[in-house]
């Protein structure tokens, strides 16, 4: 009973499904959906439905895949050893060109301190680049120190965009909202399609919540329900706090802000309040910058432990910390700043969270199917095969949706990072390869 007691509730997990997926994902999501138009929120409702199927299939593989490695370990399931490389290669490149997003995210929110980081191109890629390597850095302390951070810091965006949710309504206008609808004369469906990038882009991490099913408390009841709750609670948040600000800030000032948030607060309040929200953002984000960066080399080094990554990635120093492997992932985004450079925040930004969700996605698809395999090994009953699958058809489509609406650039991208993986896995094919045994009697001697 006294362990029992120190596992985590439904209530606690839920919560901490949402501090995940909040993060620092949305701080610039107004911005670039302004640039649609409001008619953009139409996208929340498809992506909230379909985040909710993939959290919710995901949760399910926890339960019965338990050994480690999470997405790749799922996919492998289905797909063997390729499929757990390729899978693992295309999270890791995910992670690391949504570092460098939150890094742009934060630079945005710098320029009213910094104001020369937003005078051009040279200036917005060094600001990004030495906030990648600050927290890059920071990490060499080991998982202890980056852990108590963010735990931290992820609430100074959380609590100003939940806010905003609440008491913004005193001060929304439908005529702004109206006005701001369609600016672009998009059909509905062309609209929803545009946005699908970017409000996916918010809900990316929902899979971290199935990793917690061995620390609370009956999982195969908790787990899915936390992670549909936890799910639907962001969508709720996401989808007030982006109409809400809609109907305050003019469309055009709203689409050229690189600091939507702290731009509401100041009409809102006053400009020292927006100051101050300015500051919470950028706060929240090299916080979360921080626990990402972490996560990409630990993903790197559970791909290392494997045997598919450089054992580079492996070494730990004395503070439990994979050294070689942050430094080159530090080299790795330097590199993926470099190349999508613009001067425009929000410009770099959408293009990088694009190409963010087709290397994500792709891993989404694989480990989905991956609980076709898992159900059958574990010899469900029925009722559980007609309660998963209509949901993870969902999933899959969206996935499939979202991977078409991400557009052909992005696809295209994603498409040749898949391609080059496959002679990297045929590099390291022969490790896994199962030796036939040896016929005596047979002589294959010319």
């Amino acid at each position: 009973m006294a362990d029992s007691s120190k596992k985590m509730s439904l209530v606690g997990l839920t919560t901490l499904v949402m501090v995940n997926m909040m993060g620092s994902g949305i701080i610039m999501l107004p911005t670039s959906m302004a640039q649609l138009g409001a008619i953009s929120l139409l996208s929340w409702i498809v992506t909230a439905i379909g985040s909710m199927a993939i959290a919710y299939c995901f949760s399910q593989c926890g339960i019965y895949c338990q050994r480690p490695g999470g997405l790749s370990a799922y996919t492998e399931e289905a797909h063997g050893k390729s499929g757990f490389f390729l899978c693992s290669y295309l999270y890791f490149l995910s992670l690391a060109i949504a570092n460098v997003a939150v890094a742009i995210s934060a630079v945005g929110y710098m320029t009213s301190f910094l104001p020369w980081l937003g005078t051009g191109a040279i200036p917005l890629f060094i600001g990004t680049v030495g906030l990648l390597w600050l927290t890059t850095v920071a990490n060499f302390g080991g998982p202890g120190i980056t852990g108590r951070i963010g735990a931290i810091t992820v609430w100074g965006v959380i609590i100003p965009v939940a806010g905003l949710s609440i008491i913004g309504w005193f001060w929304f206008k439908p005529e702004i909202l109206v006005s701001a609808w369609n600016p672009n004369n998009l059909s509905n469906a062309d609209a929803i399609s545009s946005a699908i990038p970017l409000t996916l882009w918010a809900f990316l991490g929902m899979e971290s919540a199935a990793q917690a099913s061995d620390a609370v408390e009956d999982p195969k009841r908790t787990v899915p329900l936390a992670c549909l709750f936890g799910t639907l609670g962001a969508a709720v948040v996401y989808v007030l706090s982006t109409t809400v600000i809609q109907g305050i800030i003019p469309n055009e000032q709203l689409a050229n802000s690189s600091a939507p948030f702290a731009l509401v607060y100041a009409q809102m309040f006053n400009p020292t309040v927006g100051t101050i929200i300015m500051a919470l953002a950028v706060m929240a984000c090299v916080g979360s910058l921080l626990g990402w960066q972490f996560t990409l080399a630990q993903t790197a080094k559970m791909t290392a432990d494997q045997g598919m990554f450089p054992k580079l990635f492996s070494k730990l120093n004395r503070h439990n910390a994979p050294l070689m492997g942050m430094l080159v992932c530090g080299v790795l985004q330097t590199l993926m700043a470099l190349s999508t450079i613009s001067p425009n925040a929000a410009a770099q930004f959408g293009k990088l969270v694009n190409l963010a969700a087709v290397t994500n996605l792709i891993p989404y698809v694989t480990a989905l199917t991956g609980l076709l395999v898992m159900m059958y090994k574990a010899r469900v009953s029925s009722a559980v095969y007609l309660r998963n699958t209509p949901v993870l058809l969902i999933a899959i489509a969206y996935s499939l949706y979202a991977l078409h609406s991400c557009g052909k650039d992005a696809v295209f991208g994603g498409a040749l990072v898949l391609v080059f993986g496959y002679p990297l896995y045929g590099w390291l094919a022969k490790r896994f390869a199962v030796m036939p045994a040896t016929d005596p009697a047979r002589n294959d001697t010319p």
